[in-house]
């Protein structure tokens, strides 16, 4: 028979790091994570370098490659990274990883076929996959409770930071590039412009290296699970879905509620370039500049904010605080979110994406702290890696896909001329918030219930 206990004495006065070294390993994360959406997110600056240079003929092909190609690879290997998180160092992982995504980035360049850039994608995904498990994790073992929301919030804003970065540096170096001559490599063959974004936005990650491994620590970790074993052993994978098992009903209306908001979030700014490209004419450089600074303001804010506000609210008897923010800004997140897309006048139309911006940024930070509130710190990584996978196949994966299958399928060019793409991204993100507000309102009660039992937990498996 195994036993599992998690007592409310084992997670009292534990010992913190100082919080100035605290916020300075978020920062270095948070920085790793910059690096690692810009190199993500390059892609959508390029759709028709990309369907020129690869010889592709439709907008799936390229939402492919944004999508499904790399996302698969990142959820599935999140899982088995998650279970290592929970095991091993956790520096040394995200390490790893931080080398996989650099190089694979980098080696993009090089590719000359849609299968050789599909299969380099899922290289970027791989090494990607290994990295937020592993940081959730090492941020709450640096706060205490009542302040991990906003530590992990400040890491997720390297999402909008990466991100705009990528839309505000990357138009511009795109822009530059396309007028450069190719590069000839000895033994390598003709590297055209395009490629060459590839090797710049990529090889910079792997300076990055030297300041984790030298300046970051791996905490001690803090409320472990007891097993059958010891208290703090790692879980053993049946017994760690059995537990699971008990608290299903908040993990999928947590998980799937917020992949909703993440299916908006990713199709938007996967396909956002093109629709103010073929519906107002704008070039990638300006869009770049202008939507590039919306995002890192305007995201980093928003998802910011989404953190105090739930630290906030949970100082003040919330126990729900972090749902409950998450399903406070699916909601406000209407008004804008659908006005936008359906204006004729450009400014106007990016106007109201700044509000849009700020509203779909402010659930990525209280999301997974949610996940390192309610669980033991043995199943933290496992727990954010299920997390990560729902919300990265439901959003990543499928979200720019689904929003390409609708402009070339349902909206498509012949019906609807180029601002078809405007009601595809229509569509597709209010069905999403619809469907996150009524799972995050259910989540609310469920995850109340779930921390009221969290310290009494006690589960026995034959």
């Amino acid at each position: 028979m195994g036993r599992w206990m998690s007592s409310a004495s084992e997670l009292q006065k534990p010992d913190y790091a100082s919080p100035a070294y605290s916020w300075y390993v978020v920062i270095v994360l948070t920085i790793i994570y910059v690096f690692s959406y810009i190199d993500r997110q390059i892609l959508s600056l390029m759709v028709s370098d990309l369907k020129t240079g690869l010889n592709l003929q439709y907008d799936w092909q390229v939402g492919f490659l944004m999508g499904p190609a790399f996302a698969i690879f990142y959820t599935l290997f999140g899982i088995p990274f998650g279970r290592l998180a929970d095991r091993v160092n956790r520096k040394g992982l995200i390490a790893i990883g931080l080398t996989i995504w650099s190089l694979t980035t980098a080696a993009c360049g090089f590719a000359k076929t849609f299968m050789t850039m599909a299969l380099l994608r899922v290289g970027v995904g791989t090494g990607e996959a290994a990295l937020s498990p592993s940081a959730y994790s090492i941020i709450a073992d640096y706060f205490p409770p009542k302040r991990v929301a906003r530590a992990i919030a400040f890491y997720g804003m390297g999402i909008y930071l990466g991100g705009g970065l990528a839309y505000l540096i990357g138009g511009r170096v795109v822009a530059m590039v396309r007028q450069t001559e190719p590069w000839v490599l000895p033994g390598i063959g003709t590297i055209e412009p395009w490629q060459i974004v590839f090797l710049i936005v990529g090889l910079p990650g792997l300076l990055l290296l030297p300041v984790l491994w030298l300046t970051v620590r791996e905490p001690v970790r803090k409320g472990l699970l007891k097993t059958g074993k010891k208290s703090g052993a790692a879980v053993p994978l049946r017994e760690a879905l059995a537990y699971l098992k008990t608290q299903w009903r908040t993990i999928a209306t947590h998980n799937i509620g917020f992949a909703l908001l993440a299916f908006s979030s990713y199709g938007t700014s996967a396909w956002l370039p093109e629709v103010f490209k073929r519906v107002h004419g704008w070039g990638a450089a300006d869009f770049g500049l202008v939507y590039g600074a919306i995002v890192i303001v305007c995201g980093s804010a928003g998802v910011l904010s989404g953190g105090f506000f739930a630290d906030w609210l949970s100082q003040r008897g919330y126990a729900d605080a972090k749902i409950r923010v998450g399903f406070i800004a699916a909601w406000i997140w209407f008004p804008t979110g659908i006005a936008f897309p359906l204006l004729a006048s450009d400014w106007l139309a990016m106007l109201l994406v700044v509000p849009t911006v700020f509203f779909a940024a402010m659930p990525f930070g209280v999301a997974p702290a949610a996940i390192a509130e309610l669980m033991p710190n043995n199943l933290r990584g496992q727990t954010s890696a299920i997390y990560l996978f729902v919300i990265n196949m439901i959003g990543l994966a499928i979200g720019p896909l689904v929003l390409a299958l609708m402009t070339d399928y349902v909206f498509d060019l012949a019906r609807f001329g180029e601002a078809g793409i405007r009601y595809s991204l229509l569509t597709t993100t209010a069905i999403a918030h619809l469907g996150a507000t009524i799972l995050l309102w259910r989540c609310m009660r469920l995850f109340r219930q779930s921390l009221a039992a969290r310290a009494e937990i006690l589960f026995c498996i034959m």
